[in-house]
C-alpha cells in the first residue's frame, strides 16, 4: 500500500480520509447514545439535545475559524473561496464545542456538567478521523517535518517525514485507557472532559513544533496560541493539578 492511499472503486477514485471522516461521526454519535444508556443522566432530554445543539454549532465554527487562522488564505475566486469553507481543524472544533455548549447551558439555565458523556466518543472519533489522515499522507495537513529518525515515513512526497497522525493515533490509545482508569475512580462530575482536554491540548502544543508551520506570535502557531487560550480557561483545574502532584 502506498500513501497517499487512494483506492479506486468501479474506475473511481474514491476519498478515503472523508470516508473515515464520515464513518468517525456516525461511530462516535452511537458510542455516545450506548455510554448515555448505560449511564444516569441527570440533565433532561430536551437540555441534553440544546447542549449538543450549542456543541454542534460552536465545533463547526470553531473548526472553520481556527482552520483558516492555521493556514491563511485570501479568496481570489469560487474556488479559493470554498477550499476556505472546507478548511477544519479537530482543535477549533473541541474549544468552538465547549464554548458552544457554555453558551447553549447559559441560555437554558442549565448548572450541571455536561462534557464527561463525550470524552470516550470525542477520543473514538478523533483516532478514526487520524486513521484518514494517514492514509492521506501530504494530502492533509497532518504530516511532519523532514527527519532523518528511524521513524520517518515517506507520505507521499519522496521525503521522509515525522508520521504525525501516527503519533496521536498512540497518544490516544493511552489517554482513552488513563481516561478509563480516571473514570472508575469515581471522581467528580466534570473533572473527566477538563482532563481530556488539558491532556489533548497539551499533546498538541508539542507535536506542533514537529509540523511545518508558519509560527505568527512568539514563536507559536495558531494552534499552539488556542492551546495557551485553551489553559487559560482551565486555569484553575491545572492549578490543583499542580497542588495535588505537589
Amino acid at each position: 500500500m502506498t500513501i497517499p492511499y487512494e483506492p479506486v472503486v468501479f474506475n473511481y477514485k474514491i476519498n478515503i480520509h472523508l470516508i473515515l471522516e464520515y464513518l468517525a461521526f456516525f461511530i462516535a454519535f452511537r458510542y455516545y447514545i450506548f455510554l448515555r444508556k448505560q449511564t444516569e443522566d441527570t440533565i433532561p432530554n430536551s437540555n441534553r439535545l440544546s447542549i449538543i445543539l450549542g456543541a454542534a454549532l460552536g465545533a463547526f465554527l470553531g473548526s472553520r475559524i481556527i482552520g483558516f487562522l492555521e493556514n491563511p488564505i485570501y479568496p481570489t475566486d469560487i474556488s479559493s473561496f470554498i477550499t476556505i469553507l472546507n478548511t477544519k481543524t479537530i482543535m477549533g472544533g473541541l474549544f468552538g464545542g465547549l464554548l458552544g455548549v457554555e453558551l447553549a447551558k447559559k441560555i437554558i439555565g442549565e448548572k450541571q456538567s455536561s462534557g464527561d458523556l463525550f470524552v470516550f466518543p470525542i477520543i473514538v472519533g478523533i483516532f478514526i478521523g487520524r486513521i484518514g489522515c494517514f492514509l492521506s499522507g501530504i494530502n492533509e495537513f497532518t504530516y511532519g517535518k523532514v527527519t532523518n529518525l528511524f521513524v520517518g515515513m515517506d507520505l507521499g512526497d519522496g521525503l521522509k517525514r515525522h508520521p504525525i497522525a501516527l503519533y496521536e493515533l498512540l497518544f490516544l490509545i493511552c489517554l482513552f485507557a488513563f481516561l478509563w482508569k480516571t473514570k472508575l475512580k469515581n471522581i467528580k462530575n466534570g473533572i473527566l472532559f477538563k482532563y481530556f482536554m488539558i491532556s489533548y491540548f497539551s499533546f498538541r502544543f508539542c507535536i506542533e513544533f514537529l509540523k511545518p508551520n508558519t509560527f505568527f506570535i512568539l514563536g507559536l502557531s495558531s494552534i499552539q496560541i488556542l492551546c495557551l487560550i485553551c489553559y487559560l480557561y482551565y486555569y484553575k483545574t491545572i492549578l490543583n493539578l499542580f497542588k495535588n502532584a505537589r
